[in-house]
């Protein structure tokens, strides 16, 4: 971006209007790099918002294809465009309306297609998110990379934005009700999930709605990158419109001590680790940085990761480790018989885990850039797996099946 364009004193400048507010940096905006997670209708709205005011990067994160009734509520998408990746046509038509800014699509899931150390090469997070898997994954992976985050929802006429900043304010799980718990608790009792019964539904929603709830999102991102220099804030609130009657108001979310999501990781201190190495090797690593012995480590992961499917009939298949949020209903069953398979799922590696010990974070399918934690009864030591290009992550093998 040139020194003409930032130039407050340019009346031709393409940020001239906004430069003119006292507390605005138009620099910072150029040099900030955020993540919109979710490229649907308030995606589509975060994305163009974040365009128009001169932020330097732009990462786009969603898994799923357009259809033709995303049309009525997406300002980027064409009848044209149907079948396509969402966050590629995002990126690509985003990239003519502002040539400033540098827009990187992610295609995949969220909960596995960007590891826990990229978080931390953010300034902050824009949730576009349908579903509370999603939301509490997003949710957690900030509070451990120390990155704000906000929060965005819309259904019919009403919508509600949240503002968490780690690790003081309150975080999204604060705001669950027990209700919303006891949905989630549900929905990880079933051995495994496809996308279809993850989510709740079609939920109904109009462009309008979504433009007035990713405007106030972007807003609030943009008083995040000026927090400094503003007298308020609106960590751990939220704001709810009723877009029936144009009631508004704002919400203090009361943060929950005991919340299971507030952890906060020293990943700028993080190793930097192979993502081939074995956890042998990993452990002995910890073991290391401990003082400690082997047996006395645990390194615990990211994922919960399926590590063998093993038929009441046929005993133990042959199937390579997986994700548990990569895996279907589908592949819980014994491709023989098709009995319901018993599922071993692992999220921690010891010394006693023979059988884990010469594989590496590669094989289980842990993402690049991902943390892994080197713990002991004295503390704990992060990792991060190396990746030199935490961006360009396509989930070739998640995209196929959703094609299917």
């Amino acid at each position: 971006m040139s020194a003409a364009q930032t130039e407050p004193g340019d009346e031709n400048g393409r940020y001239h209007r906004q430069s003119l507010i006292s507390w605005w940096e138009q620099d910072r905006l150029a040099a900030a790099r955020v993540l919109v997670v979710g490229a649907g209708a308030l995606g589509n709205e975060l994305v163009k918002n974040l365009a128009l005011a001169g932020v330097g990067t732009v990462v786009v994160a969603d898994m799923d294809t357009i259809e033709n009734s995303n049309l009525s509520r997406c300002v980027f998408f064409r009848s044209s465009d149907e079948g396509r990746m969402k966050a590629e046509v995002v990126c690509e038509a985003a990239a003519g309306l502002n040539p400033d800014v540098e827009f990187i699509p992610v295609v995949g899931d969220i909960r596995h297609a960007i590891g826990l150390g990229s978080f931390t090469g953010f300034d902050l997070v824009l949730g576009g998110l349908d579903n509370r898997e999603a939301r509490l994954h997003t949710n957690q992976a900030c509070w451990k990379a120390g990155i704000p985050w906000v929060d965005g929802a819309i259904e019919g006429l009403m919508g509600v934005v949240r503002v968490f900043t780690p690790p003081d304010s309150a975080c999204y799980e604060c705001t669950m009700s027990e209700r919303d718990h006891e949905l989630l608790a549900a929905r990880r009792t079933c051995a495994l999930l496809t996308r279809e019964e993850m989510l709740d539904g079609k939920v109904p929603t109009t462009g309008t709605s979504a433009s007035v709830v990713a405007g106030m999102q972007v807003q609030e991102a943009i008083k995040l990158l000026h927090q400094d220099r503003l007298p308020t804030s609106m960590a751990g609130k939220g704001f709810v419109v009723n877009g029936m009657t144009h009631d508004s108001y704002i919400v203090d979310y009361p943060r929950q001590d005991a919340c299971m999501s507030h952890d906060t990781y020293a990943l700028s201190q993080a190793e930097v680790v192979p993502r081939d190495e074995t956890f042998r090797e990993l452990l002995e690593r910890g073991a290391a940085a401990h003082g400690l012995p082997l047996a006395d480590v645990t390194i615990d992961l990211e994922h919960d990761v399926i590590v063998a499917f093993t038929c009441p009939v046929h005993g133990r298949g042959d199937d390579e480790p997986v994700l548990l949020t990569k895996a279907t209903v589908g592949s819980a069953l014994c491709p023989v018989c098709s009995a319901e398979r018993a599922l071993d799922v692992r999220h921690s590696v010891s010394s006693v885990d023979a059988d884990l010990l010469n594989l590496s974070a590669a094989d289980l399918g842990l993402p690049p850039a991902d943390a892994l934690t080197a713990r002991s009864l004295s503390g704990r030591v992060h990792f991060m797996l190396d990746d030199p290009h935490p961006w360009q992550i396509v989930d070739a093998q998640l995209v196929e099946e959703e094609a299917r």
